[in-house]
């Protein structure tokens, strides 16, 4: 993308949603005057640059910093982007404290993040609560942008992609009985072990009583070992990042060759995997190879600055930044109930993996997000023919 965003003006739409009980969070209501568009415009950012995830958040981090100096430097008029970075350590209270913190301290009106859907579940009421936009590049359990009307999410909801990625992923292989494998202290993978359990028994498929493993665990011999004992026909992995290598490394070494569909699988995973990862399959709409609209200039400059190819999480986050900005773009103001009716009004608004509006409760819409299946060949994802 080499120019600002400019879309054309459609009619505001403000997702009447109330808000449901709020976590056990108290916060005072920010107040925010309404702005001109000119100068300086902070945004808030938080995201897990230390911690466990601190890798994954360096690679989300990237991508915003990219992003944003494209669009300043494809500024035609004296306003700018800025970013007022909080460290949430990948933790739920840390994701509380850091918008608390941009909210009540820095006086943003606009926060992006946070990155996991357990943070995300934490922060959002806050972000609600304080009448602040809040869109989180990457979180995807059920629910959280339903809580109200200031909270928005660039990925689609689990709920409406499992159960395609289900009829997808049997069509071809014809599993009847499935091993699932999930953490159960990561609110996101548990909701969709929970997402693929359903989906199972909507489409006739035995589930086996599931295995669980805790963030921060190494050792998963166990727990695929009496998988590997029950003889399924696929294994079905809820994790986050840090876990994943590990699982199938391990899974190779017991000489599990049934196919594996692990969440969110990006090339900093499979090539710490290596050749355990040949074969696995994820569930995806976006690859660095599309030629949607500014994507492979967006694959080269990333390579360029950061010496590596992006991820679906630098994808993401890349998309977020320029999605946001179209908003500011078209908003009345940089009040933030202009900035949210802004981002509800956005319409098939070209980003790099397609096509993009927010559906009727602040989710990236399935109905233009491709829901593709992905397996890795030769080391990288392809599509699954």
């Amino acid at each position: 993308m080499k120019s600002f965003v400019s879309i054309v003006a459609v009619a505001l739409l403000i997702v009447g949603i109330s808000a449901c009980e709020r976590v056990s969070q108290i916060v005072q209501p920010a107040t925010h005057e309404t702005e001109d568009k000119s100068g300086e415009i902070s945004i808030g950012v938080v995201l897990p640059l230390t911690g466990p995830l601190g890798p994954t958040g360096k690679i989300m981090k990237q991508s915003f910093d990219l992003a944003l100096e494209e669009i300043n430097n494809a500024q035609r008029s004296d306003t700018r982007l800025k970013f007022i970075i909080e460290d949430d350590t990948g933790t739920p209270a840390g994701a509380v404290t850091a918008f608390n913190t941009l909210i009540h301290q820095a006086g943003v009106s606009v926060i992006l993040g946070p990155a996991t859907s357990a943070a995300t579940q934490a922060a959002f009421p806050v972000a609600q609560e304080n009448r602040v936009v809040a869109i989180s590049p990457t979180s995807s359990a059920r629910g959280l942008s339903a809580i109200g009307d200031f909270v928005f999410r660039i990925p689609t909801a689990t709920d409406a992609v499992v159960l395609k990625s289900v009829r997808a992923t049997q069509g071809h292989f014809g599993y009847q009985r499935v091993a699932t494998l999930y953490d159960d202290t990561d609110f996101f993978s548990e909701d969709l072990d929970a997402a693929w359990r359903e989906a199972f028994t909507a489409e006739g498929i035995e589930a086996l009583t599931p295995e669980t493993f805790q963030s921060g665990d190494t050792d998963f011999s166990a727990q695929l070992a009496r998988i590997q004992a029950l003889a399924p026909d696929a294994l079905f992995v809820s994790a986050l990042p840090p876990e994943k290598p590990g699982i199938l490394i391990q899974a190779h070494a017991l000489g599990i060759s049934i196919p594996i569909i692990m969440s969110s699988l990006t090339g900093v995973e499979i090539q710490a995997a290596g050749d355990a990862a040949e074969g696995v399959l994820t569930i995806g709409g976006w690859l660095n190879t599309d030629d949607t609209p500014g994507n492979q200039t967006f694959v080269q400059n990333y390579n360029a600055v950061y010496g590596m190819k992006p991820t679906t999480f630098a994808m993401v986050s890349y998309t977020a930044v320029y999605v946001l900005a179209a908003a500011l773009q078209n908003a009345q103001s940089m009040d933030a109930t202009a900035i949210r009716d802004a981002l509800a009004a956005l319409r098939d608004f070209d980003t790099v993996q397609g096509k993009f509006s927010f559906d009727a409760n602040g989710d990236g819409d399935v109905q233009q997000i491709p829901n593709l299946v992905l397996i890795v060949k030769d080391g990288v994802l392809q599509r699954l023919e």
